[in-house]
């Protein structure tokens, strides 16, 4: 009998150590955290509307009066009006970033933009059978920035930053005063003349990157653009020649809310 409990005991014990030999040991995979830099560079698109107050300003066409919402003869294109202008925007953006250890960014941005912002003032008179009738406007046909970005990022996907710098822009000023018989133009004149100008424009945006490569923004600008003259001369519309000449000047101030798309390098 104890020959037959040793000789269990010690196939039990050849067995324990059998299979600790053949325990298999599983490599665990190591997840690497999700890391994201907002350094580097990128493009994109962004799109928006804008508004905001025009002053236009005509001198030494004629004499001297205030324009109004009625008819504006040529003779009486002198004065200053205000008026507001609004209308969409739309473009591209380029730039790049560099982010810090803290958190801090700083970066620098160019964009370019189309533009329908426009101020207009009409006005009619007349007793049915002759009518005169007038419209100025200002248009700011296309502008652009190139600017300074300071941000800072509460958490690793999400910025908050302002900026700042150059704003450029065409501005084109039209008038034109008619006269109808019956409803049919019988006479026209007016002028119409534009202006590249510079100023400068500051704001702040959010913009959060929603994977490594594509990040989404909004932004808000405050844009003004200057003042300048240029000069202009009335022109006979239906080929009678040419009128007086006179200075026009326009002050181009203007609000952008817009939304962009980037793509990250």
């Amino acid at each position: 009998m104890r020959v037959i409990l040793t000789s269990i005991a010690l196939a039990l014990t050849v067995s324990t150590v059998y299979a600790a030999d053949v325990v298999a040991v599983e490599d665990v995979a190591v997840i690497a955290p999700d890391t994201f830099s907002w350094t580097g560079g990128y493009v994109g698109i962004n799109a928006g509307y804008a508004g905001g107050k025009f002053k236009t300003q005509f001198t030494d066409f004629n004499q001297d009066i205030t324009i109004n919402r009625s008819a504006t003869r040529p003779d009486q294109l002198d004065g200053n009006w205000d008026d507001n202008a609004n209308g969409f925007v739309g473009g591209v953006q380029a730039g790049y970033n560099w982010q810090f250890e803290n958190g801090f960014l700083v970066g620098a941005e160019a964009d370019f933009q189309g533009s329908t912002v426009k101020s207009k003032i009409s006005g009619s008179d007349g007793d049915g059978i002759v009518s005169i009738y007038s419209d100025i406007k200002t248009k700011l046909d296309w502008w652009g920035t190139v600017r300074a970005r300071v941000g800072y990022t509460p958490t690793e996907r999400f910025l908050v930053y302002g900026t700042g710098g150059l704003a450029y822009g065409k501005v084109k000023t039209s008038y034109r005063f008619g006269v109808a018989f019956d409803g049919e133009e019988d006479f026209a004149t007016g002028f119409s003349t534009s202006k590249t100008k510079a100023g400068w424009t500051i704001g702040g945006g959010a913009e959060y990157a929603i994977t490594n490569n594509w990040t989404f923004k909004s932004e808000y600008l405050y844009t003004d653009l200057g003042k300048e003259n240029t000069q202009a001369t009335l022109r006979d519309f239906n080929g009678g020649g040419f009128g007086s000449t006179g200075d026009v000047s326009n002050h181009v101030k203007f609000h952008t809310v817009r939304v962009g798309l980037n793509y990250k390098f």
